[in-house]
């Protein structure tokens, strides 16, 4: 399938194809549709480079870029990208894998304040019962860090999971945080 490289976003301008990468995983967002009722749509839809260096590592898109989308963009070139738009590119995305490959549907969790969004089912059919932040192993959290992720995770109903890749030994820890009143 295949999809262009627009400045930080990739873009299946074929619906038909955007429909069917939709369906496969809940992959992008349908452009100017902001929760799809269906699967099908009649737009292109929009990957972010998170998405898009994971479905092309699975060889489920081809990337081009430039006048009449004729460069190929390697996977090693997209991944570069990826590491000037996300800080710390290599531990997200192997989380993002990681939950991925297991049969969630992960998407940005910015709104959460947070890595990612991470569903069992998909976004529509569920909430969200998950909110991931990606620290490194050495990095130290204070105790208020973790009171305010507690407080929010549990306004917006969700597990706050702390999720700590060791990329040399291609493991992922994750501390899931259990709430309860004192």
């Amino acid at each position: 399938m295949k999809v262009e490289f627009i400045e930080n976003f990739l873009i299946v301008w074929n619906p038909k194809d955007g429909s069917e990468l939709y369906k496969m995983g809940f992959y992008g967002k349908p452009l100017g549709i902001p929760k799809p009722k269906t699967p099908e749509f009649n737009v292109p839809l929009i990957l972010d480079l998170m998405e898009g260096v994971y479905l092309a590592g699975k060889r489920a898109i081809t990337v081009h870029e430039g006048s009449e989308r004729k460069k190929k963009v390697t996977l090693r070139k997209l991944r570069q990208r990826a590491k000037l738009l996300y800080e710390e590119f290599d531990g997200k995305y192997a989380v993002y894998h990681d939950l991925r490959s297991s049969g969630f549907v992960v998407t940005p969790g910015i709104k959460f304040g947070c890595d990612f969004a991470v569903y069992k089912h998909g976004p529509g059919l569920e909430h969200s019962p998950y909110m991931v932040s990606v620290r490194k192993a050495k990095s130290e959290m204070t105790a208020t860090e973790i009171v305010k992720a507690g407080r929010l995770a549990t306004t917006v109903r969700k597990r706050f999971i702390i999720a700590v890749p060791d990329i040399e030994r291609e493991k992922i820890r994750y501390l899931i945080f259990k709430w309860f009143r004192a």
